[in-house]
Order: structure tokens, then sequence, then C-alpha cells
């Protein structure tokens, strides 16, 4: 059984040494602490004090949680689903707030008594998973593709549906396309994106900045949205929305200012689950198994925890696909 005395004979500290790690305390270097850290995370060790399972798991969150999205919401339920079977129980964190002064992510992940990280990412945050695999510990960035090769990930990868989205739209008669995509960084909005960037490209339609509009991934981005398209001139005749609540917000704005969807505008939203079949009109989209994309992240880290896949990280792709309904019709002569 692995104990802190062996801990320090592997690292080539002291036991105190080993300690101070464990607990963050100051007066350690950074050798020593990442010595401690790969014997650590090397040997599968958890500090008894402090914790109260040697169990958990931790979806956590590098640059804010977003409990409240349409997406979380579904991935939480796909990763208990993936748990179902095992003696894991989830902790749910922000690394923002768990953390203490100087610690590292590792550092506030052990003292929660997690055995592996289940990563929410951002382009701007992936500097903090990147730290947490240097450092030996179990983890799967899930929803996003990061760039650093050594991290296991699990996403969906949208950019061929949404080039298809808008080859619908393109194939509808429509040129002048916007896109709604969200104002934070991420592989998946970036996906998007370049689908869409794809479909103009193919058929050698022009677009422009103004086209390309930046909002939150909510439903006040919606709005932002539509707001945005009815100022322009000539306005737009169909827009690609990349979040599903910007899809909620645009629709509900369309109707408060006299835009008729699909009569006027042509509107492509981006689902999550099953929304599309709740709205007014049922909403053409690109979607995504969320749920199955949870159940496969936790499961992919199980095994990441079981050291059955430790010698080579796993990038797994889930497909989306394009779903027409009532949203979209043809361009008005």
């Amino acid at each position: 059984m692995v104990n802190i005395r062996a801990i320090a004979r592997e690292a080539g500290v002291s036991i105190s040494t080993v300690s101070r790690v464990l607990n963050n305390a100051p007066g350690v270097s950074e050798v020593a602490r990442d010595a401690v850290l790969t014997a650590v995370n090397r040997t599968g060790y958890v500090p008894e004090v402090g914790r109260r399972s040697t169990s958990n798991v931790a979806l956590v969150y590098t640059a804010g949680a977003s409990l409240d999205s349409p997406f979380d919401a579904a991935l939480v339920n796909g990763i208990y689903a993936g748990l179902d079977g095992s003696d894991a129980d989830l902790l749910i964190l922000d690394a923002r707030r768990s953390r203490q002064p100087s610690e590292t992510l590792t550092q506030m992940l052990m003292r929660k008594g997690a055995q592996g990280a289940l990563l929410r990412t951002t382009t701007a945050s992936q500097a903090l998973c990147e730290e947490v695999v240097a450092e030996g510990f179990a983890a799967v960035v899930v929803g996003s593709r990061p760039d650093d090769p050594k991290l296991n990930c699990i996403y969906s990868d949208s950019r061929p549906a949404s080039r298809e989205a808008v080859e619908h739209l393109l194939g509808l008669g429509h040129k002048r396309i916007a896109i709604g995509t969200h104002i934070v960084e991420d592989s998946d909005h970036a996906d998007r994106l370049a689908g869409y960037h794809d479909a103009l490209a193919a058929r050698e339609v022009t677009t422009s900045e103004e086209l390309v509009i930046r909002a939150t991934a909510d439903r006040a981005g919606g709005v932002q949205v539509v707001r945005r398209i009815a100022g322009m001139t000539p306005r737009p005749t169909a827009v690609y929305l990349t979040d599903p609540l910007m899809a909620v917000g645009a629709l509900e704005e369309a109707r408060r200012v006299g835009i008729r969807v699909p009569q006027d505008l042509s509107l492509i939203g981006f689902d999550d689950g099953e929304l599309r079949h709740s709205l007014v009109p049922h909403l053409t989209a690109v979607c995504q198994d969320t749920v199955a994309l949870g159940r496969a992240a936790s499961e992919l880290l199980l095994e990441v925890i079981a050291k059955t896949n430790r010698t080579k990280p796993k990038r797994s792709a889930r497909r989306c696909w394009f779903e027409i309904h009532d949203s979209t019709a043809p361009a008005r002569k």
C-alpha cells in the first residue's frame, strides 16, 4: 500500500516536504513540488487528510461554470450514466473559485479527493489542462478539442454538419447569410464558423465581416444577433446560430420586431438535445447527442484512471448531424 513515506522515497525528498506539498504550504521549491506530484500521480496515491472519498471524479470548469446551459445539463446527465456501475461519485468544481492561492489544479483535485477530472475548457484556459496532464493526473477534456496532442479529449465534430446546414440555405437561394457565434473562443464554435466559411467558399459566395456576429451564447445573445440583422442594409435573408439558447432568443426577438421566420428570415440553430422540437416553428438545426458525449467521456476517464489508456492519449470525435424542420424556406425573390 502506497503511503507518504513511499512518496518521499520515490520523489527523493523528506516526509515533511511531501506533507508541505500535499497541504500547499509555502517554502517548497518548484523542483521538489514537481517531484512529489509526479510520484503521487504515478502511484495513484490520494492523501487521507482532508478528503471524504477516494473514488470521486470531478467535472472541472477551467474558465467559469456554465451549468445553466442546455449543453451542460445534458452533459452531466450523460456523465452520471457513464459512471453507473462504478463506485465513483461526481464533484463539480470551478477552478477559479475552488483553488487556494498558489495551489495547482492537481493539488486542488487531490485535496478534494478526486482521482480523475473531466475538464471543460476554452481556448484561453487550455494551459490549465496542460498543467494537469504534465503532472500526471488522470484527465479527459470534454466538449472541446485542445491543441496539445498529449491531452485525452472527446468532443463533437460540428464542422461537416455546419457546412451542410449552410449549403441547405444556399440551395434555397439565400446569398446573404449571417452567422451568430459565441463571443468566447473555443474549438466547438470555431468548427461551426469554419463550416460556414467552407460552404460559402465552395459556392464562391462572398461574405463580409458584418455577417459574422459574435454574441453571448444565451438568449440575450440571440436577441442581439437579430437586432444587428434588422439594422443591416441589405438585410440578410438567413442566419445560422451556433448555440441553442441563441436560437431561442432570436426567435423571440424576430416575433417582437415583426420579422417572420421563415418567410422573412430563414433560421438554423444548434441543438444539444430535443429543443428543436419544442420551438415554434420547429427548428432546422445542427444536432449533437450531448448525453452520449458525457457518457463516453466518463467511461474514457474511468479507463484512464485504471491506467488502461495512459500510454497513448485518446482523441475521439463524435458525429453531429443536420435536420431540416420548419424554420427555413426558399429565399424571397
